[in-house]
């Protein structure tokens, strides 16, 4: 494990798209998400009737991590989580999604779902770590590869927060 980094958090806003869109391409080049789908989402995290939280880490003038969530009445769903290839390893990741389970807790939501490709077992070893299960697969979610996706589920993530604090 290399050296833990302090980046800042901070809301995504739509002048973040372009170089969140450079490292997603790095990412995720099969399945990359497109400028429209982060505009998108971004339309519905703001103001009062916000069902969206999407959040930035910064290191200096760069963002080397990003993540997003998604409520509808008691669920929510892990949008994406992305970590810069040089920043694996340091905790980001946890950060990030502590933030997005924060968010979740927010939204009063008693489960959080997510889907993570089969082969991203980095992934789904954060995932468990938090008290995520494996629930179930979505075959060829992942296009145009065609890869399979993990389904996983956290129930009542306020609990995981909690645990995550104290336990680091």
């Amino acid at each position: 494990m290399t050296t833990p980094v302090n980046p800042v958090l901070r809301e995504m806003r739509w002048w973040d798209i372009d170089p969140v869109l450079e490292l997603e391409r790095d990412l995720f080049p099969e399945d990359a998400w497109s400028r429209g789908m982060f505009w998108s989402e971004l339309a519905h995290s703001r103001g009062p009737e916000a069902t969206r939280r999407y959040v930035v880490a910064e290191e200096g003038e760069r963002i080397v991590g990003y993540a997003g969530l998604a409520a509808a009445g008691e669920l929510a769903d892990v949008q994406t989580i992305a970590v810069a290839r040089d920043h694996w390893g340091t905790g980001l990741g946890a950060t990030l999604l502590t933030e997005l389970l924060r968010a979740a807790t927010a939204f009063e939501c008693a489960e959080v779902m997510l889907e993570c490709r089969i082969d991203n077992l980095r992934a789904q070893k954060l995932y468990e770590r938090f008290g995520f299960e494996a629930i179930g697969f979505r075959r060829g979610y992942y296009q145009p590869g065609n890869v399979d996706a993990l389904v996983m589920r956290l129930t009542d993530p306020s609990t995981s927060v909690r645990e995550t604090e104290i336990n680091g």
